[in-house]
């Protein structure tokens, strides 16, 4: 079945994007996904994909994230995912191991968000949440953004602690890709309690990248967005 997938695959391959997929991915030279290896095919087929070949084995997956290619990867995170929201605690446990294990194999944006929240998220959403600090404080980018995109169900449950103790620590962190999550989550976090984001706010705004905060306040009424963008005069 594997082959079979690969080959399914192939065969959607398109190469009309590659230059604004190119830009998306940070596949050009010194950025991050510049080893990447692309078919170019969007996530709705390969969600399809995903569904038909559901039930293969843990071997298979780690074969295909083990590739360069980034559909492989992709659509092997994709099954974790059914496989996920499908099975009992027991197998849904193995999966949660199986993704952590394979962290450094989830290396673009699109990998992070489309996977994390539906294993990590809800996984810990009840449990000890020590790894995402774990993985704030990795040398690993993509592990980064795991660590704050993982709270986003925390936010849905009106959770927020672990959200801005996990901001804390990226606060200072120099990568945009790390920003954009980190105001993402900030931005939800306020979406629901925003005198819970501005108790967060009036402690770090000063010290915060100035799109990180922007975008953080881009739905506070105008007077208080006002207020805090003074400040990056």
């Amino acid at each position: 079945m594997l082959n079979k997938l690969k080959s399914d695959l192939k065969k959607l391959s398109v190469n009309k994007k590659v230059e604004v997929f190119s830009r998306f991915f940070k596949t050009w030279k010194g950025e991050y996904g510049q080893w990447d290896k692309f078919l170019w095919i969007s996530v709705p087929l390969q969600r399809q994909l995903a569904k038909q070949y559901l039930w293969l084995d843990f071997d298979d997956l780690q074969n295909l994230l083990n590739s360069d290619i980034h559909e492989y990867r992709l659509v092997a995170l994709l099954i974790l995912v059914q496989k996920y929201s499908k099975w009992d605690d027991k197998l849904k446990s193995k999966v949660f191991k199986f993704y952590l294990k394979n962290t450094k194999r989830v290396n673009n944006r699109d990998l992070v968000d489309l996977s994390s929240y539906h294993i990590v998220w809800n996984h810990l959403l009840e449990s000890d949440k020590s790894i995402l600090y774990k993985l704030a404080k990795s040398n690993n980018l993509r592990e980064k953004r795991i660590s704050i995109v993982s709270t986003y169900t925390f936010i849905k449950n009106h959770q927020f602690q672990d959200t801005f103790q996990i901001a804390e620590i990226l606060l200072n962190d120099t990568h945009d890709l790390i920003h954009k999550a980190v105001w993402w989550m900030l931005r939800e976090a306020g979406n629901r309690d925003q005198i819970a984001e501005e108790k967060f706010l009036k402690i770090h705004y000063k010290n915060m990248p100035r799109t990180m905060l922007r975008y953080a306040i881009e739905k506070f009424e105008e007077s208080k967005r006002q207020k805090y963008l003074k400040w990056l005069i």
